[in-house]
């Protein structure tokens, strides 16, 4: 079974450190939004729909951990926890969404209260709204990966081989997983005949995560390293390729870990279907291409040391750009909760939003 990946338990919210995965199950505790924050860009906790419930607690236990004396000062305090939650992933939407929703709720209550005395009564109330969004934001995760994955499942056809890259399975999220939801759920159907994961350098979620689930889930499965996968895709009758996202631009452009537009590539060339699991919040209508999308880029000790051993040489110049951008073109279908969009252009998308 899969440990759980957030905890909300006031004073604290404690997070599955995936840093130590699978070696070892500990938990990092973060008394407010800031501490939430360096875990989420520390690592401790990945995956954009996982981001997004941990960034949802950490704004919950911030009104729990600071205890302003005014309106004004709540103002302040919330301001400072919502840009402080954002600025720590900058390409998961989810964390936008959950914090801006939460946030949204706060500036409501203040715009209808202000003329009010501030007080212990009052801002208890307004704790009280806050973390039953945020948990309402979770059951939304939970259930929607259950939907998603079941969707997911009848495009493959019995005996799939499939390959998966980064992690996009329940440690990405509070439930099943998107893309390796997709696959467990298949899996329970009869349909996976095998499963391969690339190992995702720098961080390798594929070898440590990944296939530590499709293990777990007794999937019959394989790691490899993410230059095999071209060689696999030739040799091994693989069917289909299915990732996670972080950020969906409107138009279908599609922004997940580093080494995903390869794959694309490679999917294209070897004529199998590319399908993306996400959830509808991943779904950034502001954006109209994924040229708009922002692109973080890591520190380089990533790319330097692995678990704590140096690989390369001292003082070499590293990019790390943690993401690429897959065009909507090199994508067969996206797969929400809402349903399958195929083909995937703007105009599908949005009805799969309003469906």
């Amino acid at each position: 079974m899969i440990p759980k990946r957030a905890i909300y338990q006031p004073p604290f919210v404690k997070f599955l450190d995936q840093r130590l995965l699978p070696d070892k199950i500990f938990y990092v505790k973060a008394k407010n939004a800031a501490q939430t924050a360096k875990a989420i860009k520390d690592m401790v906790l990945r995956g954009a729909p996982l981001i997004g419930c941990g960034a949802a607690f950490g704004y919950a236990i911030d009104l729990r951990f600071n205890k302003p004396a005014s309106w004004t000062k709540l103002l302040k305090q919330t301001n400072k926890a919502a840009a402080v939650l954002k600025k720590s992933r900058p390409t998961a939407l989810a964390l936008f969404y959950a914090v801006d929703r939460l946030h949204k709720i706060t500036l409501d209550f203040i715009a209808k209260n202000k003329n009010k005395p501030f007080n212990k009564k009052i801002y208890a109330k307004l704790i009280k709204l806050i973390e039953n969004d945020a948990n309402k934001i979770t059951k939304e995760d939970i259930d929607s990966t259950v939907v998603m994955s079941n969707y997911g499942a009848k495009l493959l056809n019995k005996n799939s081989v499939v390959i998966t890259h980064c992690n996009a399975g329940a440690l990405a999220t509070m439930g099943m997983g998107t893309s390796v939801g997709v696959i467990t759920a298949a899996h329970k159907k009869g349909k996976i005949k095998y499963a391969y994961a690339c190992e995702t350098r720098p961080y390798l979620q594929g070898s440590r995560l990944t296939i530590w689930e499709l293990m777990k889930e007794k999937v019959p499965s394989a790691l490899i390293c993410d230059n095999m996968a071209a060689h696999i895709i030739k040799t091994s009758n693989v069917n289909a390729i299915i990732v996670g996202a972080d950020r969906i631009a409107a138009n279908g452009d599609t922004a997940n870990k580093i080494g995903t537009y390869a794959l694309a590539i490679l999917a294209k060339y070897h004529k199998i279907p590319f399908y993306v699991a996400a959830p509808v919040p991943t779904i950034d209508l502001k954006l109209k291409t994924g040229k708009e999308i922002e692109i973080e880029e890591r520190g380089e000790k990533e790319v330097i040391f692995i678990k704590k051993q140096r690989i390369a040489p001292k003082g070499v110049k590293v990019r790390h750009p943690a993401f690429d951008m897959t065009p909507a073109s090199l994508i067969t279908a996206l797969i929400t909760e809402n349903g399958i969009i195929q083909p995937v252009n703007q105009k599908n998308i949005l009805n799969n939003i309003n469906n």
